[in-house]
């Protein structure tokens, strides 16, 4: 069993429009743009990155906004809701602010003893406030949001499956270990994790494979910390069976990828060397950082990418 995974790193998403997805994420919703640069593998295109003041890892919500990407189609095979964590008490203010704005999909339900708060973002993306009892991360504050209210990182997420059988095995060898089940409904814990450490599994047998596209989660990454630990955990994972690429660098963290046996993308991210490499933690996420490789290309690149404020 693999025992340095400390829950989860970051959730990777796709959007339709880069300036309505960054008024959400830091005006709604209050988390801290983090990191402004482009997606490696697709240049013309930004890859956002949400989160508390420095990106600590469990915290940090990113995108990549395709100008007017087709809408995905929810189903099987992906994240279908994306939790945040909130204070007890908050869910109150969250309506009224959610509701003010005009986001859509506003609902209210308890799940495993905790008051959520469902939500729907730009692109129908599923969202879900959680009460958390205890939570000591510290949040990113901005105007109109107390530390009383403001989102501390994720709680967790809860996926959709065919069957989750394969699923529970795999969160079981990543260390995960199954915490209580309500209806149908799995939860995994990840002991003594980050704060973002609940894995939702939902088996929804007669639903249609999910299709990516606007809204969609791309992957789910998990923490690990370091290289040496990453390295570790990719052989384990081989050994096992699972085709997982060799390692990559992304400026910020270093990653390995692999599919799930329920169709989810999973990777494993580094808490090292961190979103302050190369900004410092005070102008996070303010200037446009381009990997050394597509430095030479800047103005072009810049030319293609929408302003994301008027």
């Amino acid at each position: 069993m693999i025992k340095d995974i400390k829950g989860l790193h970051h959730i990777t998403s796709m959007a339709s429009d880069a300036r309505d997805n960054n008024r959400f994420f830091t005006d709604t919703l209050g988390l801290r743009r983090v990191k402004k640069t482009v997606n490696f593998d697709e240049p013309s295109v930004y890859h956002l990155y949400y989160g508390d003041e420095q990106g600590t890892p469990g915290t940090v919500m990113t995108y990549f906004p395709f100008p007017h990407m087709m809408a995905g189609r929810a189903g099987v095979g992906e994240v279908g809701e994306t939790q945040f964590s909130v204070p007890k008490g908050a869910l109150p203010f969250w309506k009224d602010r959610l509701s003010a704005q005009g986001v859509g999909g506003i609902e209210a339900d308890t799940a495993f003893g905790a008051n959520r708060l469902r939500f729907s973002g730009p692109d129908s993306d599923g969202f879900a406030l959680v009460e958390t009892a205890d939570d000591a991360r510290t949040p990113w504050i901005t105007d109109g949001i107390s530390d009383q209210v403001a989102i501390r990182g994720f709680s967790g997420a809860r996926f959709n499956l065919h069957a989750t059988e394969a699923t529970e095995e795999l969160l079981g060898f990543m260390g995960y270990e199954r915490s209580d089940r309500e209806g149908e409904v799995s939860r995994f814990i990840m002991p003594g994790g980050n704060g973002a450490d609940t894995i939702d599994l939902v088996p929804r047998p007669t639903m249609p494979i999910a299709r990516q596209g606007a809204g969609s989660v791309h992957h789910i990454a998990f923490a690990v910390e370091n290289r040496e630990k990453q390295l570790e955990v990719r052989k384990a994972l081989m050994d096992t069976g699972y085709q997982v690429t060799p390692v990559i660098d992304r400026d910020y963290f270093w990653a390995i990828y692999f599919r799930t046996p329920g169709g989810i993308l999973f990777e494993i991210a580094t808490n090292e060397p961190g979103f302050d490499r190369d900004e410092d933690t005070a102008h996070l996420g303010e200037a446009l950082k381009l990997p050394s490789r597509y430095e030479p290309y800047r103005s072009r690149i810049e030319e293609k990418l929408a302003p994301l404020s008027a």
